[in-house]
């Protein structure tokens, strides 16, 4: 496979050098996977634009949804990334494990979520009927469920390019499941 190298600062276009700059504010860093989208115009701004947009879910809702998604997908980048990220928003190592498995015991609504979360992917967007029916009785809302369709979506579109590029993780390596 082609080596996927991570542009630096000075290789990307000026719009771009700005979204790096901001980055490099607010997390400290240029994260690799989104240098890596700097290779396109327009494709780093449109994906901070889209990850940043306003969502129903609370923080750790959000998290469920990254980590089974990545998990189903095999996604080490994001699955470090969120990992890193669970634990700061407050899950335990037992409890992001769990999550990555496709449940959450320790929180029932949460669990409904993942539940949901884990059939909708396994089954290309289709869950099953008793997963979608107990998402609702957990007492989420069909804002929720848009929301949970979007967030899948961009977590697809980190999986994928993960996938595609293997650039390297630069975050504490995810656990292994076994």
């Amino acid at each position: 496979m082609k080596t996927f190298n991570v542009p630096t600062r000075e290789e990307v276009s000026s719009n771009n050098q700005a979204l790096f700059d901001n980055l490099q504010k607010g997390l400290g860093k240029v994260p690799n996977l989104y240098a890596a989208m700097a290779y396109s115009e327009n494709a780093l701004a449109s994906y901070l634009h889209l990850q940043g947009a306003k969502s129903s879910l609370k923080p750790k809702e959000k998290e469920v949804v990254n980590l089974v998604v990545s998990q189903l997908n095999d996604c080490d980048y994001c699955l470090a990334a969120h990992t890193f990220i669970s634990k700061r928003a407050g899950f335990t190592d037992e409890q992001i494990i769990e999550i990555r498995k496709g449940g959450a015991s320790f929180d029932p609504k949460l669990n409904a979520l993942a539940i949901l979360v884990k059939s909708a992917v396994e089954h290309n967007g289709k869950a099953a009927a008793a997963a979608v029916d107990a998402f609702f009785a957990a007492g989420y809302t069909n804002e929720n469920l848009v929301d949970v369709v979007v967030l899948i979506g961009d977590r697809m579109i980190t999986n994928y390019l993960y996938g595609l590029t293997q650039v390297p993780v630069d975050f504490p390596p995810a656990p292994s499941l076994s």
